[in-house]
């Protein structure tokens, strides 16, 4: 608790504003365990002492990967480790720029990608989420 508090008042530091404390069992921000409010986007809102903020709802889908052959591989592998959301927001990747990221996945990241499995996904990503097709 110690930790969050110093946090709170090294962020109030940066902004410029007086520390904000939390009296309430929650962690700083929660207004009630396990609930969030949907709230309209504003602007940037003034610091006030002993506030609590909202967040919005968080988004819990995970995007679909387009289909075609070396789907399920990518969708098995790649999900052990991140979502696949991660695949999806990348730009449109060149083919050698795919494979250096599988290869780096495995070698540097330590994913346990079988050679079969590994040649399949970089195979369907270059074919649907490259330069060429996007």
């Amino acid at each position: 608790m110690k930790g969050a508090r110093i946090a709170l008042v090294l962020a109030a530091m940066v902004v410029g504003a007086a520390p904000v404390v939390q009296q309430a069992s929650f962690p700083p921000g929660v207004v009630r365990a396990g609930e969030y409010r949907v709230s309209p986007p504003a602007g940037p809102a003034a610091v006030v002492a002993g506030a609590v903020y909202d967040v919005g709802p968080f988004p819990l889908n995970t995007p679909e990967l387009a289909p075609g052959e070396g789907r399920d591989p990518t969708v098995a592998m790649c999900s052990v480790c991140h979502s696949v959301r991660y695949i999806t927001m990348q730009p449109p990747l060149p083919p050698e720029v795919w494979q250096a990221m599988v290869r780096k996945m495995i070698d540097v990241h330590g994913a346990p990608i079988p050679d079969d499995a590994a040649r399949q996904i970089t195979v369907y990503l270059q074919a649907h989420y490259g330069t060429r097709t996007r």
